[in-house]
Formats: C-alpha cells, structure tokens, sequence
C-alpha cells in the first residue's frame, strides 16, 4: 500500500488513523522481509545497548587520559545517551525480551545508569503507559512535567532542561503546604537515587565555577581545602563523561517533546491531534541529542510496538501517509499557543504540580 487508495475526506480521525497505521505496519514488514536481521530484534536491543555503553566509557576513557577534548566527549556521550533513552522508551514497551524478565530488567537497568538524571524507568512504564491514554489531556503527566502546555517564558526555560528546577518550581505554585509536601515526598521518591546525585552534583559543579569565577572577578581567589579541591577534580570529570551529556540530551529532548505534543484542546484518543511531526532543518542540533526524536516520534502514536530504529527507517513512508492523513507538520505556531491545536481564548496553563514525571 503506498498510502494514496484512501480519501482521508471520506474517512473520519479513527479511520484516518487505521490507515496510517495499516501503511506503516506494512512497511515494517517489507523491511523485515528485504532485511532478515531485523526480526532478530532482541539481539538488535542489546547489541544497541552494549554499543552505547562500551561507546560512552570509551570515550569517558579517552577524554581522562587526555586524548579526547572535553567537548568531543561531551557531545559523543550525549548523542549515545539518547540511544539509551530509545530503547528504554522501547523496553518500557517490552519490545526486548518481553517473557525474559531478566535481561529486560538488566537492560532496563543499564538504560537508567547511562541517564543517571532521569526517574525510576520502572516508574516511568505508568506514566508513559498512562500518556498513550490521555496524551494531550491535563492527566497526561509525562508530557505535562516537562512543560507541555506551559506558556513560554522563564519559567518553561528554566523547567525545560532541568529536573530538579522544574519541580521545585511546581511545588512553589502549589496552593498549600500540604500539597507542597506532597510533591517534595513525590520527587525525592521517583528520582532517588541516581537524578538526586545527578543533579545535586551538577548544581555543586555549577556554583563551585561560579564562586571561583566571581572571586576572581573580585581579585579575591578562594582557598579551598585540598579535600574539597579532591572531590571537585572528581565532579569536574564526572561533568564532562556523564552530567553535561545527559543535561544537554535532557534540554533537547524535553524542548522537542514538550512542542511536538499538542495540549488542552485535544479529542481524547484521536491520534491525529496527539502530536506534530517537527522536523525544521534548524532542529537538527537539538533532534542529534534526541537521536531525531521530533521526526519520528509521532509515528510512534500510531505504530506503538514497532522499535525505535524502524521508525527511522519507515519515516519516509510513514510522514508522507500521515501527511496525507491530516497530521500536522512543523506548526511552528505552537510555540505561541502553549502547545494548543487551535489559538484558545485562555491560552494560559500550568503545569499540575501534583505530579513529577522526568525523561
């Protein structure tokens, strides 16, 4: 099928949505045919996965031993990062090793310690789960918590790329002490422990530069202990192989997420609303540390247990039926909607903060 036989004037959203799902799923299978190794997708998972690995400690190897610049190394790692966030989004699925629970939770294990700033993935299966029900919907808490339907301003630039600001910014918002409470208990609790080392070190890191950069602004060096010199060589390098990579690959991915996602006046359960296909050729810096999140996600909503690196290779086929279909294409307008279909006449949202959901 090559996704010109039906009239999309003809067909109403669910209908719409069978089509593009019954092209792309075709596609997948034409490619499995063409290339055999790709049925063998458990293999494809872990050999991805050992790929990702051995390619951050290489290079986190490289850069300690003076042979790899800090930046190289801090962009390799986050671009192999966001390997790792795709075939946890993948595993959350349980497209790899589904009825062998003891490699999937290895692998599942091993995505979340190569992004040490994210929550708890097992925590995060509900809340992705959840977000295929409800995407676009105030319950909808995955897309919610990293700002979709936030109104730009400070506040979404500060939440977007950062964890840990984000909900203390939702937990100043709240209403009462209680519910404040609630989401202190809630955040310690999804991100213990890896995000609360994650981003307390890089919050260290960030004010030890910023003293010594203000003191030296002031003539008046700081004296720092040798302990204390001790343990910042260490964050210093843990910056650069591990915290930096997955800060940059946080920022990216929660901006395309959060904009690609519609919100607010979506009809529940229409796929055709859920999501744009973002794919600006100025996007691209952004969409190589989110390993071209923007462009293929939204086939995502449609053909949900197909893995990741299908999707790559069906997006061609894929955008031009959901093009055809009615699905949305770089609506830059969005940015000035707070993620609306349509302009709203109270475009103004904010984030529920009773909950904390992080990538």
């Amino acid at each position: 099928m090559d996704g010109t036989s039906a009239s999309p004037q003809q067909m109403n959203a669910q209908q719409r949505s069978a089509h593009i799902r019954e092209v792309v799923l075709a596609e997948g299978v034409r490619l499995r045919q063409q290339h055999p190794w790709l049925l063998h997708q458990d293999a494809l998972g872990a050999g991805i996965l050992a790929f990702a690995l051995a390619g951050m400690i290489g290079s986190a190897a490289l850069y300690i031993t003076g042979a790899m610049a800090w930046w190289v190394c801090l962009l390799l790692n986050a671009f192999l990062a966001s390997l790792t966030h795709e075939l946890e989004h993948d595993l959350i699925h349980s497209m790899y090793f589904r009825k062998q629970r003891l490699p999937h939770n290895l692998m599942m294990g091993l995505v979340w310690l190569a992004r040490p700033s994210t929550i708890n993935p097992w925590i995060r299966r509900h809340l992705h789960l959840n977000h295929h029900k409800v995407s676009g919907t105030e319950t909808d808490m995955e897309e919610r918590a990293i700002t979709n339907g936030e109104p730009w301003g400070l506040a979404r630039l500060l939440m977007v790329g950062d964890n840990v600001m984000s909900a203390f910014i939702r937990m100043l918002r709240a209403k009462t002490w209680d519910h404040k409470l609630k989401i202190l208990k809630r955040s310690l609790l999804v991100y213990a422990p890896l995000a609360l080392l994650h981003w307390g070190a890089w919050y260290v890191f960030l004010g030890f530069h910023a003293a010594n950069g203000i003191a030296s602004l002031l003539g008046t060096p700081i004296a720092w202990s040798a302990g204390t010199l001790q343990v910042m060589h260490v964050i210093d390098i843990a910056a650069v192989v591990i915290i930096g990579p997955n800060v940059l690959r946080t920022f990216c991915l929660h901006f395309v997420s959060s904009n690609m996602h519609y919100y607010g006046d979506v009809e529940l359960g229409n796929v055709i609303q859920q999501t744009q296909v973002l794919n600006p050729w100025w996007m691209w810096p952004l969409q190589a540390f989110c390993f071209n999140f923007g462009s293929t996600h939204g086939i995502h909503h449609f053909v949900v247990k197909e893995p990741f690196y299908i999707r790559q290779m069906t997006a061609k086929v894929a955008h031009k039926v959901m093009a055809e279909m009615g699905v949305r294409f770089n609506d830059f307008g969005t940015f000035a909607r707070a993620n609306r279909l349509e302009h709203a006449t109270r475009p103004q949202a904010r984030l529920n903060p009773a909950e904390t959901a992080m990538r």
